[in-house]
């Protein structure tokens, strides 16, 4: 029965060293892509180490007389570890594509569409006693599609999210 009862409490812990800490979250990240400077994120966590993120961005620029605007939308798969014995902070490595709208207000300059994937590493912590999370990543973008040429090529992006958990 000791054995038993001593199992049962190692499983126990085991899977709360495992167990997210939040199955929800919406915020904001900041981003250093030229496509998604600002953006709405959302994360969901779809099994105890799999999350998926996604996030709606923009960015409007001006040089020269030249004004752009970009709207993009990514989602990525993010694997979470604990990291040591530190509760509620986890890094996570996945991948994910973005799509993303050049609009562009030069006579004879088309925008359009772009298309890029990204593998992607960070960290998340959610704080212990708020509902609060927040996570540094870094997603070394590859465009694949490229609408407008200003898009054409690498962008190594990263961003820093603040969420709300529920």
């Amino acid at each position: 029965m000791k054995k038993i009862t001593l199992a049962f409490v190692a499983v126990l812990f085991a899977a709360g060293a495992f167990a997210q800490d939040y199955k929800n979250s919406i915020g904001i990240r900041l981003g250093s892509g030229n496509y998604d400077v600002a953006a709405v994120a959302f994360k969901t966590f779809i099994s105890q180490p799999g999350a998926l993120e996604f996030d709606l961005g923009f960015n409007s620029e001006k040089a020269g007389g030249v004004k752009w605007t970009n709207v993009a939308l990514s989602g990525a798969y993010q694997h979470h570890f604990p990291i040591a014995n530190i509760e509620g902070f986890k890094w996570f490595v996945g991948g994910g594509a973005i799509l993303s709208n050049t609009f562009i207000n030069v006579d004879g300059v088309d925008g359009g569409f772009n298309m890029g994937i990204f593998p992607t590493g960070g960290v998340d912590y959610k704080l212990k006693n708020a509902p609060f999370a927040f996570s540094a990543d870094i997603r070394p973008t590859f465009h694949i599609v490229n609408g407008y040429d200003y898009y054409s090529g690498f962008y190594a992006n990263g961003g820093l999210t603040a969420r709300y958990t529920f």
